[in-house]
């Protein structure tokens, strides 16, 4: 199994920052799925600048309103899941990652079989098993985010968890 760490020395909130960076990256898939973590992040920060990221990760398949709503419900509630894909942000820090900020993806033997497309994995401090996203490779050479299954529930940062 192949696997790529990807940094970031900061978090950029801005739109068109963000786009002059992710046309760089995304001619490589497993940065097109760090760019997702990357964006998910700043969804509790400024919700609008966003979804307009994840909507240019998506490409010419654009962000879905039921897309949007699913993200939005999604954070009611657990803005940490997201930085749960940093390395190093565990459950026991209260999912707080380390500067540089770090993604790590995956692929596996199944991240290839269909043409065009590749299912990588990014592995949560609160999960026991890889999230999947698969990426789609259009005809200008870049990667775009098809599917993502990174808001799924994880385990309770220390703070919220009361047995603990």
């Amino acid at each position: 199994m192949k696997k790529e760490r990807i940094t970031f020395e900061k978090l950029i909130i801005n739109y068109e920052d963000f786009i002059a960076l992710a046309d760089k990256q995304m001619t490589n898939p497993f940065h097109t799925v760090a760019l997702t973590v990357y964006t998910l992040n700043m969804y509790p920060k400024n919700r609008e600048e966003s979804l307009k990221m994840l909507t240019y990760l998506c490409g010419p398949r654009g962000l879905s309103e039921m897309d949007k709503q699913f993200i939005h419900n999604r954070f009611m509630d657990k803005d940490y899941v997201p930085r749960s894909y940093f390395e190093d942000a565990l459950p026991s820090n209260d999912y707080t990652p380390s500067v540089p900020y770090t993604i790590v993806v995956h692929d596996s033997p199944y991240s290839y079989q269909n043409n065009g497309y590749m299912t990588l994995f990014v592995q949560s401090g609160g999960a026991d098993s890889l999230r999947q996203v698969q990426v789609r490779q259009a005809k200008d050479g870049k990667w775009y985010l098809w599917e993502q299954m990174l808001l799924a529930d994880i385990r309770k940062p220390e703070s919220e968890n009361p047995w603990v």
